[in-house]
Order: C-alpha cells, then sequence, then structure tokens
C-alpha cells in the first residue's frame, strides 16, 4: 500500500466528527454508539486529538487527556480495519506520546480489551494493580435527580 499520501493532525478543527463515528462504527467495537453530541463533547476536552487521513478520508484517530505532568490516558485509539496491518497504528500512538501534552506526564494509561500485545510492542506494561471503574454515571445522575424531586415532594406535603 503506498503511503505517501497519509497524513497526520493534531489540529482539532480537522476532526470530521460524521467521519469518526462512522470510523468507530467499523473499526471500535466499543464505541459503536456514540453519538455525534457526544463525540462533540469529548474531542473538545480532549488534547491531543490525533486524526489520521487518507485524502480526503479520516482513517484513524487516537485523543488523549492530561493534568500535563502526572498523568494522562488515551483513548479511543482506532485505525480503519483497510489500513491496519501497516503500522499506521503504532505511528498513531506515537504521535500521541509525542504531544507536549503528554511527553513530559509520569504516567500515561490506556485501556485496551484484546491488543495487549500491539501495545506492549509501543512500550506499555500491563497493570492489573491500579484500575477501577464507576460505571454508568448517567444513570445514578438520573437516580438522583429522582430522589431530590422526591426530597422536595415529601417537603412540600
Amino acid at each position: 500500500m503506498d503511503h505517501r499520501h497519509i497524513r497526520f493532525s493534531d489540529r482539532h478543527e480537522d476532526v470530521d466528527l460524521e467521519q469518526l463515528q462512522g470510523l468507530l462504527r467499523i473499526g471500535a467495537f466499543w464505541a459503536k454508539e456514540r453519538t455525534l453530541a457526544g463525540l462533540a463533547i469529548a474531542i473538545s476536552n480532549s488534547n491531543p486529538v490525533v486524526t489520521v487521513w487518507d485524502e480526503q478520508k479520516l482513517i484513524g484517530h487516537a485523543r488523549a487527556t492530561s493534568d500535563g505532568i502526572y498523568r494522562a490516558t488515551i483513548w479511543d485509539v482506532v485505525i480503519d480495519p483497510a489500513y491496519r496491518g501497516a503500522g499506521l497504528g503504532r505511528k498513531l500512538v506515537q504521535t500521541v506520546l509525542a504531544h507536549s501534552n503528554i511527553c513530559n506526564v509520569e504516567r500515561v494509561y490506556l485501556m485496551t480489551t484484546h491488543q495487549q500485545k500491539f501495545y506492549e510492542q509501543i512500550g506499555f506494561e500491563q497493570n492489573s494493580s491500579t484500575t477501577m471503574v464507576l460505571f454508568d454515571r448517567a444513570h445514578e445522575r438520573d437516580l438522583q435527580l429522582t430522589a431530590s424531586e422526591l426530597i422536595q415532594i415529601s417537603v412540600v406535603q
């Protein structure tokens, strides 16, 4: 495959949300249901956001969040299945790691379900001792709202 026309961008304004949504649907089982509005929020709160382009077609994406010194997390690494195996995923992650918001961070986290070997080749290590998850916070907010409404109702009565 000729990669001379492949380009990488770390400009937020280059992100095409509709193309990103389509890429996630075909290349990321964990993100198939993401909405355009949700993606817009995620992108606006991430730095860097790196995209990979074959001319005008979005073929890769990754983003990170960071405090700039102690911790960072890389999110949503995806390469179009038709372009996998050519080293673009490795270059995508390395581009995120080289970004000024990430390169001096003490510890960079990344979550993956099936690609541990791929990330180990880049230098990541498996770590089972520090990860905890609080699931479905949106549902919890709905429950809190309901509880608040109940309190207001009982106070009024």
